[in-house]
């Protein structure tokens, strides 16, 4: 399977409607890049149900900056529309296909449920605060 290219307006309709989407955020004078790029390619011909999919971070500039990118490459996971793993470098060609393995082996619903948990638990502490302002008086 080929790779996509993602832009900003593609980003989040492709994570949320496939079950495991892989994205290498990347720039052309990037030689770590460079040498990754066969790599990621050659992956997406052995894992033809991931979705892979590349960030040119120079064309894409304020996706790489919503996604938090420092660093390229970066590999980002994503099972279930929710981001799994994240991690800048490149990864050798079997290390990938192990890292894949493991993403497409996660149970789904229990993904979903850590992520709202985690929702949940950041939620409440950003609430915290102001609770205790309130309580104080100020």
């Amino acid at each position: 399977m080929a790779t996509t290219d993602l832009t900003l307006e593609q980003f989040g309709t492709t994570v949320a409607e496939n079950d495991t989407v892989l994205v290498d955020f990347w720039a052309g004078w990037c030689g770590p890049c460079k040498q990754f790029a066969p790599v990621f390619e050659a992956a997406s011909d052995k894992h033809e149900d991931v979705v892979f999919a590349k960030v040119d971070t120079e064309d894409q500039q304020q996706l790489a900056a919503m996604a938090g990118i420092t660093s390229i490459p970066t590999l980002m996971a994503f099972r279930g529309g929710v981001l799994v793993f994240s991690q800048a470098g490149a990864l050798p060609g079997q290390a990938l296909d192990q890292l894949l393995e493991q993403v497409k082996g996660l149970d789904i619903a229990e993904v979903r449920r850590m992520a709202e948990e985690q929702a949940a638990g950041q939620e409440q502490a950003g609430e915290a605060p102001a609770q205790a302002d309130a309580a104080d008086g100020r």
